[in-house]
């Protein structure tokens, strides 16, 4: 276990409510009894997508802690960790099956307070929130934090898409399913001229000129880029 300062910190914060980000219900309902009794929070709501976690954070206001799994319906990589680092300042501790160093390591500089592989023991989850509490960050025993200079290249991505705002983050993301505009616009509910405005605006921060490379800027933040043997 490895305890780093965070951008954010939260020395002596108690942890009364949480939101936990997953789709699975039965992890959901085993998870919950881990926080309750290994954390001692008595409240837990849960969404079952990255966009019910964001409504539900502007809707109901931030909880004391974010659980997030990052394989979700609607996202799948380290963007729905950043657009959840957008909407809210709580600590965010990632509960993924996917341990690998490179994953923790894109995790820990895309924003998170901790990473506990799924399927842990609850003594883990009691350490994790220890940590936090002592204003640390939690990296899991046998794991280690990678530096971010080695993997240029997806710092820059999250970097660029942490200026997104969750509603440019979302057309993003249903450019990446291949709709055109004005299917978004129909998705969204909105004008197909408000679409064009926020393409626009999405292709001046990420810095492209095409959505072709848009969608390839989004993908640097997915799963395969993370993992990808690098030489």
């Amino acid at each position: 276990m490895t305890a780093m300062r965070p951008q954010h910190t939260y020395i002596g914060r108690t942890f009364e409510t949480a939101l936990i980000v997953d789709d699975h219900p039965l992890f959901c309902d085993a998870l919950s009894m881990t926080l309750r009794s290994s954390a001692g929070i008595g409240q837990i709501d849960t969404a079952a997508t990255l966009e019910q976690a964001i409504d539900h954070i502007a809707a109901q206001g931030a909880p004391d802690v974010v659980v997030l799994d990052l394989n979700l319906p609607d996202v799948n990589g380290l963007d729905g960790l950043v657009r959840i680092r957008n909407a809210t300042d709580s600590p965010i501790v990632v509960v993924s099956s996917m341990a690998d160093n490179r994953v923790i390591s894109g995790v820990i500089h895309a924003g998170a307070n901790g990473f506990v592989p799924k399927h842990s023991q609850r003594e883990v989850f009691q350490a994790a929130f220890d940590v936090l509490r002592n204003g640390g960050i939690f990296i899991p025993a046998g794991y280690v934090l990678l530096d971010r200079a080695a993997s240029p290249n997806q710092a820059d991505t999250l970097e660029r898409l942490a200026t997104l705002t969750n509603q440019q983050a979302r057309i993003l993301q249903l450019i990446c399913e291949g709709k055109l505009n004005k299917q978004i616009a129909y998705d969204l509910s909105i004008a197909e001229t408000t679409v064009k405005a926020h393409v626009t605006a999405i292709m001046r921060k990420l810095g492209v000129q095409s959505r072709t490379q848009a969608v390839l800027i989004a993908k640097e933040a997915s799963f395969t880029s993370v993992l990808q043997d690098r030489a």
